[in-house]
């Protein structure tokens, strides 16, 4: 668990920035290099009533199928990408580096077994 979370804008711009992606739309990308292992930041917004876009799921308790919360991403996070080779993850809303990243990487996570089925 990080220390301070950075969940607003204003914190996150020092890590992170929003841009036109080669994967799709915008995406998110590291505004300085990011270790691995290293807390990026928390994805924030109101609770999800419906899934759509910007909507991030997690499971509270992964021993049941029905325990699952989501949130309406409201910070820069929401432009975070999929990727099956992603380079970071989520636990719970916090978001680290699974990988060093770069300044200017895309930053992308893997969406889920059910979003990669999809494609």
């Amino acid at each position: 668990m990080p220390g301070k979370l950075r969940y607003r804008d204003s914190e996150l711009r020092e890590w992170v920035y929003a841009a036109e992606s080669p994967i799709h739309g915008t995406g998110l990308f590291a505004r300085r290099p990011i270790a691995e292992g290293e807390y990026i930041g928390t994805y924030w917004g109101p609770k999800a009533k419906r899934n759509g876009m910007y909507v991030l799921w997690v499971s509270t308790d992964p021993e049941d199928e029905d325990a699952w919360e989501g949130r309406s991403g409201r910070n820069l996070l929401r432009y975070l990408n999929h990727s099956a080779e992603c380079n970071a993850e989520f636990d719970g809303y916090d978001l680290y580096a699974l990988t060093d990243i770069a300044p200017d990487e895309e930053i992308t996570f893997h969406y889920g077994e059910e979003f990669h089925a999809s494609l």
